[in-house]
């Protein structure tokens, strides 16, 4: 039983990397790249990250210069060591994502879960509130 596990995870390895391409961050570590949306309003820039299975807890978001950068690692359900495979297209491992933001400046950064993405809301600076 433990080896037709450890088969299923090879092949949903080897599918994984069939379907994902691999980027190099910065920090030299294989990643894949989640799909983002990015809106602006007049007060805020809302960026919606597709993770699937991820808390906001488990995200680091950190902006680096003009670019917020999303990183973490999707792990996989622990029911895939005993379940059989039929399809395998949600990616897991490591990811990471770096996001252009609209120029301006950012005071309050507030991350939230919604409808499986992670949506990071980064709150305009002088903006007024009234």
């Amino acid at each position: 039983m433990w080896s037709e596990a450890c088969e299923m995870l090879a092949r949903a390895e080897r599918l994984h990397r069939e379907m994902f391409r691999p980027v190099r961050s910065d920090r030299m570590v294989p990643t894949w790249e989640p799909p983002v949306d990015v809106l602006e309003t007049e007060r805020e820039v809302l960026v919606l990250v597709a993770l699937p299975g991820v808390e906001p807890e488990q995200v680091e978001a950190m902006i680096d210069g003009a670019d917020l950068v999303v990183a973490g690692v999707r792990s996989l359900p622990s029911e895939l060591l005993t379940a059989v495979i039929h399809r395998l297209e949600l990616p897991h491992g490591r990811f990471e994502r770096r996001i252009r933001l609209p120029g301006g400046r950012y005071e309050r950064v507030r991350r939230a879960a919604a409808h499986g993405c992670l949506m990071i809301t980064l709150e305009k600076s002088g903006v007024f509130r009234g």
